[in-house]
Protein backbone atom coordinates (compact mmCIF):
# COMPACT_ATOMS: atom_id res chain seq x y z
CA UNK A 1 0.00 0.00 0.00
CA UNK A 2 0.95 3.37 -0.56
CA UNK A 3 2.65 5.83 2.07
CA UNK A 4 -0.26 7.83 2.46
CA UNK A 5 -2.97 4.94 2.28
CA UNK A 6 -1.06 3.13 5.18
CA UNK A 7 -1.51 6.31 7.46
CA UNK A 8 -4.36 6.47 6.90
CA UNK A 9 -5.29 3.11 7.81
CA UNK A 10 -3.22 3.39 10.48
CA UNK A 11 -4.67 6.65 11.94
CA UNK A 12 -8.51 5.45 11.57
CA UNK A 13 -7.44 2.19 13.43
CA UNK A 14 -5.82 4.61 16.82
CA UNK A 15 -9.27 6.68 16.18
CA UNK A 16 -11.50 3.79 16.00
CA UNK A 17 -9.83 1.30 18.40
CA UNK A 18 -11.82 2.14 21.66
CA UNK A 19 -15.00 0.99 19.23
CA UNK A 20 -13.94 -1.88 17.80
CA UNK A 21 -12.46 -3.19 20.76
CA UNK A 22 -15.72 -4.60 21.92
CA UNK A 23 -17.03 -7.65 19.69
CA UNK A 24 -18.96 -6.87 16.57
CA UNK A 25 -20.01 -9.35 13.78
CA UNK A 26 -20.41 -8.43 9.84
CA UNK A 27 -20.80 -11.33 7.50
CA UNK A 28 -18.24 -11.53 5.09
CA UNK A 29 -21.16 -12.36 2.31
CA UNK A 30 -22.36 -8.87 2.77
CA UNK A 31 -18.92 -7.71 1.64
CA UNK A 32 -18.83 -8.87 -1.93
CA UNK A 33 -15.39 -9.68 -3.81
CA UNK A 34 -13.01 -6.88 -3.80
CA UNK A 35 -11.73 -5.52 -7.19
CA UNK A 36 -7.76 -6.07 -7.83
CA UNK A 37 -5.99 -3.10 -6.31
CA UNK A 38 -3.19 -1.32 -8.09
CA UNK A 39 0.10 -2.17 -7.25
CA UNK A 40 0.70 0.81 -5.49
CA UNK A 41 -2.45 0.05 -3.19
CA UNK A 42 -1.19 -3.74 -2.04
CA UNK A 43 -1.04 -4.55 1.51
CA UNK A 44 2.85 -4.78 2.58
CA UNK A 45 3.13 -8.57 4.48
CA UNK A 46 5.90 -10.35 6.02
CA UNK A 47 6.10 -14.10 7.19
CA UNK A 48 7.21 -15.37 10.61
CA UNK A 49 7.63 -19.37 10.46
CA UNK A 50 8.79 -20.74 7.37
CA UNK A 51 8.17 -24.61 7.74
CA UNK A 52 5.79 -26.71 6.54
CA UNK A 53 2.88 -23.97 7.01
CA UNK A 54 5.02 -21.11 6.48
CA UNK A 55 5.56 -22.29 3.26
CA UNK A 56 1.76 -23.01 2.22
CA UNK A 57 1.62 -19.29 3.22
CA UNK A 58 4.30 -18.12 1.73
CA UNK A 59 2.57 -20.08 -1.50
CA UNK A 60 -1.02 -19.05 -0.82
CA UNK A 61 0.07 -15.47 -0.66
CA UNK A 62 1.88 -15.11 -3.48
CA UNK A 63 -1.22 -15.54 -5.55
CA UNK A 64 -3.34 -13.01 -3.61
CA UNK A 65 -3.40 -10.02 -5.78
CA UNK A 66 -4.35 -7.83 -2.46
CA UNK A 67 -0.78 -8.18 -1.00
CA UNK A 68 2.97 -8.41 -2.03
CA UNK A 69 5.18 -10.33 0.57
CA UNK A 70 8.46 -8.52 1.72
CA UNK A 71 10.05 -9.75 3.87
CA UNK A 72 10.08 -13.49 5.56
CA UNK A 73 11.53 -14.84 8.72
CA UNK A 74 13.13 -18.05 10.71
CA UNK A 75 15.71 -19.21 12.53
CA UNK A 76 15.91 -21.62 10.32
CA UNK A 77 18.40 -20.06 7.53
CA UNK A 78 17.95 -23.01 4.73
CA UNK A 79 14.23 -22.33 5.85
CA UNK A 80 14.62 -18.67 5.24
CA UNK A 81 16.58 -18.36 2.27
CA UNK A 82 14.19 -20.69 0.41
CA UNK A 83 11.43 -18.86 1.15
CA UNK A 84 13.57 -15.44 0.08
CA UNK A 85 13.77 -17.37 -3.22
CA UNK A 86 10.59 -18.40 -3.75
CA UNK A 87 9.46 -15.15 -3.44
CA UNK A 88 11.85 -13.21 -5.62
CA UNK A 89 11.69 -16.00 -8.24
CA UNK A 90 7.42 -15.22 -8.20
CA UNK A 91 8.01 -11.11 -8.24
CA UNK A 92 10.83 -11.63 -10.32
CA UNK A 93 12.42 -9.42 -8.04
CA UNK A 94 15.74 -9.35 -5.52
CA UNK A 95 14.04 -7.04 -2.99
CA UNK A 96 12.59 -10.08 -0.06
CA UNK A 97 14.35 -9.23 2.99
CA UNK A 98 15.28 -12.11 5.26
CA UNK A 99 15.43 -11.79 8.82
CA UNK A 100 16.53 -14.63 11.72
CA UNK A 101 14.73 -12.09 14.40
CA UNK A 102 10.96 -11.97 14.40
CA UNK A 103 11.89 -8.49 16.30
CA UNK A 104 13.60 -7.21 13.15
CA UNK A 105 10.93 -8.46 10.30
CA UNK A 106 8.43 -6.30 13.02
CA UNK A 107 10.48 -3.10 12.10
CA UNK A 108 10.32 -3.47 8.20
CA UNK A 109 9.58 -0.35 6.74
CA UNK A 110 6.45 -0.39 5.26
CA UNK A 111 4.99 -3.15 6.96
CA UNK A 112 1.11 -3.78 7.07
CA UNK A 113 0.57 -7.32 7.85
CA UNK A 114 2.14 -9.77 9.09
CA UNK A 115 1.53 -14.07 8.70
CA UNK A 116 2.39 -15.83 11.93
CA UNK A 117 3.44 -19.72 11.84
CA UNK A 118 5.54 -20.71 14.16
CA UNK A 119 5.19 -23.62 17.20
CA UNK A 120 2.26 -22.74 19.45
CA UNK A 121 4.41 -22.11 22.49
CA UNK A 122 5.80 -18.90 20.63
CA UNK A 123 2.21 -17.76 19.78
CA UNK A 124 1.68 -15.24 22.46
CA UNK A 125 5.07 -13.79 22.45
CA UNK A 126 4.78 -12.97 18.66
CA UNK A 127 1.37 -11.71 18.34
CA UNK A 128 1.75 -9.92 21.30
CA UNK A 129 5.08 -8.31 20.04
CA UNK A 130 3.06 -7.77 16.52
CA UNK A 131 -0.09 -6.16 17.45
CA UNK A 132 2.43 -3.56 19.64
CA UNK A 133 4.06 -2.88 16.39
CA UNK A 134 0.64 -2.15 14.82
CA UNK A 135 0.50 -5.12 12.73
CA UNK A 136 -2.79 -7.07 11.10
CA UNK A 137 -2.05 -10.81 11.79
CA UNK A 138 -2.99 -13.80 10.50
CA UNK A 139 -2.41 -16.16 13.23
CA UNK A 140 -1.91 -20.28 12.92
CA UNK A 141 -3.99 -22.59 14.90
CA UNK A 142 -4.06 -23.67 17.54
CA UNK A 143 -4.64 -19.93 18.76
CA UNK A 144 -2.33 -20.89 22.19
CA UNK A 145 -0.40 -22.55 24.23
CA UNK A 146 -2.50 -22.04 27.17
CA UNK A 147 -6.00 -20.58 28.38
CA UNK A 148 -4.22 -17.61 29.89
CA UNK A 149 -2.43 -17.14 26.87
CA UNK A 150 -5.28 -17.08 24.44
CA UNK A 151 -7.09 -14.39 26.84
CA UNK A 152 -4.43 -12.10 26.53
CA UNK A 153 -3.79 -11.98 22.94
CA UNK A 154 -7.75 -11.64 22.58
CA UNK A 155 -7.48 -8.48 25.23
CA UNK A 156 -4.25 -6.93 23.46
CA UNK A 157 -5.74 -6.83 19.82
CA UNK A 158 -8.94 -5.93 20.50
CA UNK A 159 -7.60 -2.92 22.38
CA UNK A 160 -5.48 -2.26 19.66
CA UNK A 161 -8.13 -2.68 16.83
CA UNK A 162 -6.23 -4.97 15.45
CA UNK A 163 -7.47 -7.38 11.90
CA UNK A 164 -7.21 -10.77 13.24
CA UNK A 165 -7.26 -14.33 11.23
CA UNK A 166 -7.00 -17.42 13.13
CA UNK A 167 -5.63 -20.41 10.64
CA UNK A 168 -8.97 -22.47 11.38
CA UNK A 169 -9.27 -22.29 7.28
CA UNK A 170 -11.81 -24.86 7.27
CA UNK A 171 -14.70 -21.81 8.17
CA UNK A 172 -13.87 -20.61 4.34
CA UNK A 173 -15.13 -23.87 2.97
CA UNK A 174 -18.82 -24.49 1.35
CA UNK A 175 -18.55 -28.22 3.12
CA UNK A 176 -18.21 -27.31 6.86
CA UNK A 177 -20.39 -24.08 6.34
CA UNK A 178 -23.59 -26.03 4.85
CA UNK A 179 -23.04 -28.93 7.33
CA UNK A 180 -23.30 -25.97 10.50
CA UNK A 181 -25.98 -24.02 8.59
CA UNK A 182 -27.65 -27.31 8.49
CA UNK A 183 -27.52 -28.24 12.70
CA UNK A 184 -27.58 -24.35 13.26
CA UNK A 185 -31.30 -24.30 11.42
CA UNK A 186 -32.39 -27.61 12.87
CA UNK A 187 -32.85 -29.93 9.66
CA UNK A 188 -31.68 -32.69 11.79
CA UNK A 189 -34.41 -31.29 14.45
CA UNK A 190 -32.96 -29.93 17.93
CA UNK A 191 -29.32 -30.32 18.27
CA UNK A 192 -28.64 -33.13 20.86
CA UNK A 193 -24.81 -33.99 21.19
CA UNK A 194 -21.87 -33.32 18.71
CA UNK A 195 -18.64 -36.00 17.99
CA UNK A 196 -15.52 -34.89 17.30
CA UNK A 197 -12.97 -37.59 15.58
CA UNK A 198 -9.42 -36.82 15.37
CA UNK A 199 -6.06 -38.49 14.84
CA UNK A 200 -4.25 -40.55 16.99
CA UNK A 201 -0.99 -39.60 18.75
CA UNK A 202 2.29 -40.50 18.28
CA UNK A 203 5.02 -42.01 20.24
CA UNK A 204 8.98 -42.51 20.03
CA UNK A 205 11.61 -43.92 22.17
CA UNK A 206 13.96 -41.68 23.91
CA UNK A 207 16.09 -39.88 21.95
CA UNK A 208 20.03 -39.26 21.71
CA UNK A 209 21.15 -35.22 22.81
CA UNK A 210 22.84 -34.40 19.09
CA UNK A 211 24.64 -30.86 17.87
CA UNK A 212 22.71 -28.21 16.82
CA UNK A 213 22.11 -28.06 13.17
CA UNK A 214 24.73 -25.18 11.64
CA UNK A 215 22.61 -22.20 10.89
CA UNK A 216 19.73 -23.36 13.21
CA UNK A 217 18.86 -20.78 16.44
CA UNK A 218 18.04 -23.40 18.45
CA UNK A 219 17.94 -21.30 22.28
CA UNK A 220 15.76 -18.73 20.37
CA UNK A 221 13.22 -21.60 18.82
CA UNK A 222 12.68 -22.82 22.71
CA UNK A 223 12.19 -19.13 23.27
CA UNK A 224 9.89 -19.19 26.66
CA UNK A 225 9.89 -22.83 27.15
CA UNK A 226 11.77 -25.21 29.67
CA UNK A 227 15.67 -25.17 28.13
CA UNK A 228 16.05 -29.23 27.27
CA UNK A 229 19.18 -30.74 24.53
CA UNK A 230 18.54 -30.72 21.03
CA UNK A 231 17.79 -33.74 18.90
CA UNK A 232 16.39 -33.83 15.78
CA UNK A 233 13.09 -35.08 16.50
CA UNK A 234 12.27 -32.40 19.37
CA UNK A 235 12.07 -29.20 16.88
CA UNK A 236 9.78 -28.49 13.52
CA UNK A 237 7.02 -30.31 12.70
CA UNK A 238 7.43 -33.10 15.89
CA UNK A 239 6.97 -30.18 18.29
CA UNK A 240 3.54 -30.90 18.07
CA UNK A 241 3.53 -34.25 20.74
CA UNK A 242 5.45 -32.59 22.97
CA UNK A 243 3.80 -30.63 26.30
CA UNK A 244 6.52 -28.00 26.70
CA UNK A 245 5.16 -27.25 23.16
CA UNK A 246 1.89 -28.29 22.16
CA UNK A 247 -1.13 -30.37 23.62
CA UNK A 248 -0.66 -33.01 20.44
CA UNK A 249 -3.39 -34.19 18.67
CA UNK A 250 -6.19 -32.79 21.04
CA UNK A 251 -4.88 -28.94 20.26
CA UNK A 252 -3.54 -30.02 16.76
CA UNK A 253 -6.77 -31.21 14.93
CA UNK A 254 -8.94 -30.30 17.84
CA UNK A 255 -8.38 -26.90 16.85
CA UNK A 256 -9.84 -27.29 13.79
CA UNK A 257 -12.73 -29.75 14.48
CA UNK A 258 -13.89 -28.22 17.65
CA UNK A 259 -14.03 -24.81 15.70
CA UNK A 260 -16.24 -25.84 13.32
CA UNK A 261 -18.53 -28.10 16.06
CA UNK A 262 -18.96 -24.42 17.94
CA UNK A 263 -19.78 -22.94 14.61
CA UNK A 264 -22.67 -25.62 14.24
CA UNK A 265 -23.92 -25.15 17.93
CA UNK A 266 -23.40 -21.57 17.81
CA UNK A 267 -21.74 -21.16 20.88
CA UNK A 268 -18.40 -19.20 19.56
CA UNK A 269 -18.44 -17.21 22.39
CA UNK A 270 -18.86 -19.23 25.50
CA UNK A 271 -17.83 -22.88 26.60
CA UNK A 272 -18.22 -25.62 28.42
CA UNK A 273 -19.69 -26.07 32.19
CA UNK A 274 -18.33 -29.19 33.15
CA UNK A 275 -15.17 -31.24 30.97
CA UNK A 276 -14.54 -35.24 31.91
CA UNK A 277 -12.84 -37.88 30.10
CA UNK A 278 -9.66 -39.88 30.02
CA UNK A 279 -6.18 -40.31 27.70
CA UNK A 280 -3.60 -42.91 27.29
CA UNK A 281 0.09 -40.72 27.70
CA UNK A 282 3.32 -42.38 26.86
CA UNK A 283 4.87 -43.81 30.20
CA UNK A 284 8.56 -42.77 28.27
CA UNK A 285 10.29 -41.48 25.40
CA UNK A 286 11.06 -38.32 24.17
CA UNK A 287 6.71 -37.27 22.81
CA UNK A 288 4.91 -37.01 25.66
CA UNK A 289 1.12 -35.51 25.24
CA UNK A 290 -1.92 -37.88 24.76
CA UNK A 291 -1.69 -41.02 22.25
CA UNK A 292 -5.77 -41.90 22.38
CA UNK A 293 -8.25 -39.78 24.21
CA UNK A 294 -12.04 -39.44 24.89
CA UNK A 295 -13.57 -36.61 26.40
CA UNK A 296 -17.14 -34.70 26.60
CA UNK A 297 -17.98 -31.99 27.70
CA UNK A 298 -21.38 -30.66 29.06
CA UNK A 299 -23.23 -26.90 27.84
CA UNK A 300 -25.48 -24.80 29.78
CA UNK A 301 -27.69 -25.41 26.10
CA UNK A 302 -27.97 -29.15 27.24
CA UNK A 303 -25.61 -30.03 24.21
CA UNK A 304 -22.80 -32.50 25.02
CA UNK A 305 -19.73 -32.51 22.39
CA UNK A 306 -17.41 -35.46 23.02
CA UNK A 307 -13.90 -35.37 21.70
CA UNK A 308 -11.71 -38.33 20.52
CA UNK A 309 -9.71 -40.24 18.94
CA UNK A 310 -10.06 -42.14 15.77
CA UNK A 311 -10.04 -45.32 17.69
CA UNK A 312 -12.84 -44.71 19.03
CA UNK A 313 -14.93 -41.85 16.97
CA UNK A 314 -14.74 -41.35 13.12
CA UNK A 315 -12.55 -38.76 11.84
CA UNK A 316 -14.38 -35.56 11.26
CA UNK A 317 -17.25 -33.73 12.98
CA UNK A 318 -21.15 -35.10 14.06
CA UNK A 319 -23.90 -33.37 14.71
CA UNK A 320 -27.13 -35.67 15.73
CA UNK A 321 -30.53 -34.36 16.54
CA UNK A 322 -33.29 -35.67 17.43
CA UNK A 323 -34.26 -36.47 13.95
CA UNK A 324 -31.19 -37.06 12.15
CA UNK A 325 -27.51 -36.08 11.63
CA UNK A 326 -25.19 -34.58 9.51
CA UNK A 327 -21.65 -35.61 9.12
CA UNK A 328 -18.60 -33.39 8.13
CA UNK A 329 -14.99 -34.22 7.20
CA UNK A 330 -12.63 -32.24 4.33
CA UNK A 331 -13.54 -34.94 1.90
CA UNK A 332 -17.09 -35.64 2.43
CA UNK A 333 -20.30 -34.26 3.65
CA UNK A 334 -23.00 -37.01 4.80
CA UNK A 335 -26.52 -36.35 6.41
CA UNK A 336 -29.73 -39.21 7.44
CA UNK A 337 -31.88 -38.80 5.82
CA UNK A 338 -29.92 -37.98 3.16
CA UNK A 339 -32.63 -36.01 2.10
CA UNK A 340 -31.07 -33.20 4.65
CA UNK A 341 -28.57 -32.51 2.22
CA UNK A 342 -31.15 -30.90 -0.16
CA UNK A 343 -32.71 -28.63 1.92
CA UNK A 344 -32.59 -25.15 1.08
CA UNK A 345 -31.74 -22.35 3.67
CA UNK A 346 -34.31 -20.01 3.72
CA UNK A 347 -33.73 -16.16 3.39
CA UNK A 348 -34.74 -15.53 7.32
CA UNK A 349 -33.02 -18.59 8.36
CA UNK A 350 -29.22 -18.53 9.90
CA UNK A 351 -26.57 -17.52 7.42
CA UNK A 352 -23.22 -18.01 8.50
CA UNK A 353 -20.76 -16.16 6.91
CA UNK A 354 -18.31 -16.95 3.79
CA UNK A 355 -15.07 -15.58 2.74
CA UNK A 356 -14.53 -14.13 -1.01
CA UNK A 357 -14.54 -17.51 -2.92
CA UNK A 358 -15.56 -20.61 -1.22
CA UNK A 359 -12.16 -22.75 -1.17
CA UNK A 360 -9.56 -22.92 1.28
CA UNK A 361 -7.43 -20.09 -0.45
CA UNK A 362 -10.68 -18.01 0.63
CA UNK A 363 -9.15 -17.90 3.98
CA UNK A 364 -6.19 -15.81 3.14
CA UNK A 365 -8.33 -13.44 0.75
CA UNK A 366 -10.88 -13.16 3.67
CA UNK A 367 -7.82 -12.18 5.50
CA UNK A 368 -6.38 -9.24 3.26
CA UNK A 369 -9.96 -7.97 2.85
CA UNK A 370 -10.27 -7.50 6.03
CA UNK A 371 -7.21 -5.76 6.56
CA UNK A 372 -8.64 -3.23 3.86
CA UNK A 373 -12.55 -2.76 5.23
CA UNK A 374 -11.87 -3.18 8.87
CA UNK A 375 -14.50 -5.89 9.16
CA UNK A 376 -14.24 -9.01 11.33
CA UNK A 377 -12.78 -11.90 9.60
CA UNK A 378 -14.66 -14.93 9.80
CA UNK A 379 -12.07 -16.50 12.18
CA UNK A 380 -11.71 -13.62 14.63
CA UNK A 381 -8.97 -13.78 18.19
CA UNK A 382 -12.36 -14.30 20.03
CA UNK A 383 -13.79 -17.38 18.03
CA UNK A 384 -9.87 -18.99 18.28
CA UNK A 385 -9.75 -18.61 21.59
CA UNK A 386 -12.56 -20.33 22.97
CA UNK A 387 -12.32 -22.84 20.54
CA UNK A 388 -9.04 -24.03 21.16
CA UNK A 389 -9.65 -23.57 25.19
CA UNK A 390 -12.20 -26.74 24.68
CA UNK A 391 -8.57 -28.63 23.39
CA UNK A 392 -6.95 -27.34 26.38
CA UNK A 393 -9.46 -28.18 28.86
CA UNK A 394 -9.65 -31.49 27.76
CA UNK A 395 -6.30 -32.33 28.32
CA UNK A 396 -6.41 -30.38 31.56
CA UNK A 397 -9.63 -33.43 32.69
CA UNK A 398 -7.26 -36.32 30.84
CA UNK A 399 -4.06 -35.23 32.87
CA UNK A 400 -5.76 -34.88 36.06
CA UNK A 401 -8.05 -38.26 35.61
CA UNK A 402 -11.12 -36.33 36.94
CA UNK A 403 -13.91 -33.95 35.80
CA UNK A 404 -13.26 -30.44 36.23
CA UNK A 405 -16.49 -27.90 36.21
CA UNK A 406 -15.48 -24.20 34.11
CA UNK A 407 -16.89 -20.62 34.38
CA UNK A 408 -16.90 -19.57 30.46
CA UNK A 409 -17.27 -16.36 31.67
CA UNK A 410 -14.54 -16.05 34.21
CA UNK A 411 -12.46 -18.31 31.93
CA UNK A 412 -11.90 -20.18 36.09
CA UNK A 413 -12.50 -23.60 37.44
CA UNK A 414 -14.29 -22.72 40.28
CA UNK A 415 -13.03 -23.85 43.85
CA UNK A 416 -10.12 -26.37 41.97
CA UNK A 417 -6.56 -24.64 42.17
CA UNK A 418 -5.01 -27.62 40.38
CA UNK A 419 -7.00 -27.11 37.66
CA UNK A 420 -6.43 -23.36 37.77
CA UNK A 421 -2.68 -23.63 37.81
CA UNK A 422 -2.68 -25.80 34.35
CA UNK A 423 -4.35 -22.70 32.50
CA UNK A 424 -0.92 -20.96 32.30
CA UNK A 425 2.72 -21.97 32.13
CA UNK A 426 5.79 -20.23 33.40
CA UNK A 427 8.28 -18.65 30.73
CA UNK A 428 11.93 -18.85 30.31
CA UNK A 429 13.70 -15.65 30.79
CA UNK A 430 13.75 -13.06 28.88
CA UNK A 431 10.12 -14.03 27.37
CA UNK A 432 7.25 -13.14 28.41
CA UNK A 433 4.02 -11.78 26.67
Amino acid sequence: MSRNRRCTRRCFLRSTAAVVAAPYVVPASALGTPAKPPPSDRITLGLVGLGSMGMRHVKGFLVEDGCRITAVCDIDASRRQAAVGEVNKHYQASDCAGYNDFRDLLAHPGLDAVCLAVPDHWHAVLAVAATRAGKDIYGEKPLARTVAEGRRMVRVVRQAGIVWQTGSWQRSTERFRIACELARNERIGRLRRVEVGIGLGYEVPPQPVQPVPEGFEYDMWLGPAPWAPYTEKRCHWNFRWIDDYSGGQVTDWGAHHIDIAHWGMGVDHTGPVRVNGSGEFPADGLYDTAVRYDFTCEYSTGVTLRVASNDKLTQGVRFIGDAGWVHVTRGTLNAQPRGILKSRIRPDEIHLPRPPGDHRQGHRADFLHCVRTRRETITPIEVGHRSITVAHLGNIAMRLGRPIRWDPAAERCPGDDEANRMLSRPYREPWKH
